[in-house]
């Protein structure tokens, strides 16, 4: 299981006057002895008000460290397209290699009604995940006229959980479930032994760049 979280307030404090901040956010995973990743947004020559601006048509680009000093790359994410809804992105290795590619279509502009992930292993088999269920997504648009207090409500109780849609995602490739993005706690279960670790890092990490522009909590969406 892969968590993605803030790193610990100890690192960040450590940072000394004038030397460059530590990496402020941590994918974790479950497994002992696993290196955990480091993640941060790779800014393009504008800074990051480029970056944020580029990111409103589905650019995402961000790197994952080995530790939080920045001392080893395992994984970069880059957009190799992006807009009118769909957004196309590469995982690359430490020397430039491709680890996987990550297709995310957005609701009613890609193939379907719901958003569409797909992940593809360097020769590996493709894996589709649809944004929720179709239940769960029929109830939600049912409570369509009551979103704004749901928002309110959710503000008010401090995790915004009410306020946004349905979001667990389960990729499936033939008859198995390789990945399965929960979102009672923003996890991602791998369930496919030998998955690349780095892939299933960056998927997690981009996943949580669309949590909820509404209530401001895309981690790489900040303004510092």
């Amino acid at each position: 299981m892969l968590s993605m979280g803030p790193a610990p307030l100890e690192l960040v404090a450590a940072a000394g006057a004038g030397q460059p901040a530590p990496v402020a956010h941590l994918v974790r995973c479950a497994v002992p002895g696993t290196v955990p990743a480091y993640v941060e947004r790779e800014l393009p020559p504008g800074g990051i008000s480029a970056y944020r601006a580029a990111r409103g048509d589905g650019t995402r680009s961000f790197v994952l460290w080995a530790d939080e000093h920045r001392r080893e790359r395992l994984a970069t994410l880059v957009t190799v397209s992006a807009g009118g809804g769909v957004s196309t992105y590469q995982v690359l290795g430490a020397h430039g290699e491709l680890i996987g590619t990550v297709v995310r279509e957005k609701a009613f502009r890609g193939r379907g009604l719901r958003t569409r992930w797909t992940v593809t292993p360097s020769g590996g088999r493709e894996a589709v995940g649809l944004k929720g269920r179709i239940l769960w997504w029929g109830v939600w648009w049912l409570l369509l006229p009551l979103q704004t207090l749901i928002v309110v409500l959710s503000l008010l109780g401090g995790d915004g959980d009410a306020a946004r849609g349905p979001r667990r995602i389960v990729w499936r490739a033939g008859g198995e479930a390789p990945l399965e993005f929960r979102s009672k706690d923003d996890a991602l279960l791998v369930h496919a032994q030998g998955y690349d670790l780095r892939l299933a890092a960056a998927v997690l990490a981009v996943v949580r760049t669309f949590d909820s522009s509404l209530l401001g909590s895309e981690w790489d969406d900040k303004k510092e």
